[in-house]
């Protein structure tokens, strides 16, 4: 039955899959509609006991994730190559990067940049320095950097180095599935692997749907401060439509087109305003702060992967480390493939070490600027900004308030609406395109099943958000880190199934090749010849 009606409606996808998930997504908005104070106490009791029983194993988990990813790199293995072993890279490392970091965590970048380092310079983690002082400072950017540095990308490096390896070198289809082969073997491509991928997909939808819930609460606050439009939930609504809008017009057009050319731009306009910053701020300040923010990054890694507020038990961590890595590997799924969709050519070395070095190290700097011209900004120059971010809690207006204290403070916040709402269009239109091939298996298909997923992306996140009982961000929360745990847990499985496969190699795979000749395309080329 669920054959003739993907031919009915002309799909060229795995109908179970497909379906299952469709279903599964309308019977959770209407529920959320429906009942919705029973939907906010499920969510809302599960994602406490989560809270209280397993945060330890998110802490272990990632860091144990990191060290694997660091091993595979630097061991034999990284020089086995992601396709053929004389295949090359479809991208430039330039655009490469630029196509990672728009997919990844560059809107989050907006969101956070002013509004996290503030917020523990407030209110210090540890509770072991005085607050708004220097070393509370120190703290804050430690902590920062802990959550938006090596350890949110060993949660996108690892599935996307799953997603790659067994989708070039093993020929298995763009599934989560996939990356169980090792385990199940064919059963991997039956009913139990079909149900990996319907859960998959599923959280993908609610990973991207915080994203782009949070997002839009930026937006509309940005559009607050700049014109007055009210904070409400019929604004966020039409803001949601129109952000949907625009990632389906971009995922209409293709990964080479919309997605590529809109990840380049936003890059360029996000440095762009990361200059402004510096050089509008205390810009030898900034230049010694971010090489010392650094260190301090170094210094606090270890001790940080590895804290789990044992003695003091405050209940922080829940709130925003665990809070952070449940919603991360929710949408690992999505950024995972898409990171592997872009990679084919690339060693397993290259691959790592792209995908968490660069965005680390970028991450570094726009807090280090962001961050430090705040701190400048409330011990020097009498700003605001701890009462608007922590006691008035307007955490997305943050950004619109430190901007307010620079020149031209309306151009370069509309400015920064414009960067949030491409960020947003590209992590939606890329999500897109990877839950169409969660059910299809590969990159081919009718563009209007890659719409169909844009504007469903559209619909959960307006539920959530304005649906919930609850305010906006705490709803988001609690959903998010009760589908975060399934995707957790299979990322061990992650680490075994490669190490099993990696195992089974040639010889021939381990052979280093001359990069010479390796232009970008080439790996196209490659695949087509394999064809």
């Amino acid at each position: 039955m669920l054959d003739k009606a993907a031919r009915a409606l002309g799909l060229r996808t795995d109908p179970v899959i497909f379906f299952g998930a469709v279903a599964v997504t309308a019977l959770f908005v209407v529920c959320a509609i429906v009942f919705t104070d029973t939907v906010d106490a499920l969510f809302g009791a599960v994602s406490d006991w989560i809270l209280t029983h397993l945060g330890w194993f998110y802490i272990l988990g990632v860091t144990t994730f990191l060290a694997f990813l660091v091993w595979i790199a630097l061991s034999r293995y990284g020089r086995v190559r992601l396709g053929g072993d004389d295949s090359r890279p479809d991208y430039s490392d330039p655009v490469w990067f630029c196509m990672l970091f728009a997919a990844g965590i560059g809107s989050i970048l907006m969101f956070w940049g002013v509004a996290e380092p503030i917020s523990h310079f407030a209110e210090p983690p540890l509770r072991d320095v005085e607050p708004e002082s220097v070393q509370a400072a120190s703290e804050a950017m430690g902590f920062t950097l802990y959550h938006f540095g090596l350890h949110t990308w060993t949660i996108f490096c690892l599935p996307g180095l799953a997603f790659a390896y067994f989708a070039y070198r093993k020929g298995l289809p763009f599934r989560v599935s996939s990356i169980l082969y090792p385990f199940l073997g064919e059963r991997a491509l039956g009913p139990i692997g079909r149900f990996i991928d319907a859960f998959a997909v599923l959280g993908t939808l609610f990973g991207v749907a915080v994203t782009i819930g949070l997002g839009t609460m930026q937006i509309n606050s940005g559009l607050h401060t700049l014109f007055g439009v009210p904070e409400n939930r019929a604004v966020q609504l039409i803001l949601i439509a129109s952000v949907t809008t625009l990632a389906v017009i971009s995922v209409a057009t293709g990964l080479d087109i919309g997605i590529k050319w809109l990840s380049t731009a936003n890059i360029v306009l996000a440095v762009g305003l990361l200059v402004f910053v510096f050089l509008a701020g205390s810009s030898l300040y900034l230049a010694k702060g971010v090489i010392e923010t650094t260190g301090i990054y170094l210094e606090s890694l270890i001790p940080l992967s590895f804290w789990n507020d044992t003695f003091g038990n405050t209940g922080w961590q829940g709130s925003w480390t665990v809070f952070y890595w449940a919603w991360t590997i929710t949408w690992s799924p999505f950024v995972g493939i898409f990171v592997a969709r872009i990679s084919r050519g690339r060693t397993i070395r290259e691959f790592v070490l792209g995908v968490l070095a660069v965005p680390t190290a970028f991450s570094i700097i726009w807090f280090g600027v962001f961050g430090l011209s705040a701190f400048d900004i409330e011990m020097n120059q009498g700003g605001e900004l701890v009462r608007n971010v922590v006691v008035e809690e307007d955490i997305p207006g943050a950004l619109f308030a430190f901007l307010a204290h620079y020149p031209l403070p309306t151009l370069i916040s509309a400015v920064s609406i414009l960067i949030v709402v491409v960020f947003f269009t590209t992590s939606s239109d890329s999500a897109s395109l990877v839950v169409d091939m969660l059910c299809a298996g590969g990159p081919e298909s009718p563009t209007r099943q890659r719409v169909f997923w844009g504007i469903t992306e559209g619909v959960v996140a307006a539920t959530v958000l304005t649906a919930s009982g609850v305010g906006g961000l705490e709803a988001l929360q609690q959903t998010i880190i009760v589908f975060g745990l399934p995707f957790f847990v299979l990322a061990f499985f992650m680490m075994v199934g490669l190490v099993r496969s990696l195992r089974r190699e040639p010889e021939s795979a381990f052979q280093r090749r001359p990069r010479h000749g390796a232009e970008p395309g080439e790996g196209k080329k490659a695949e087509a010849a394999d064809a």
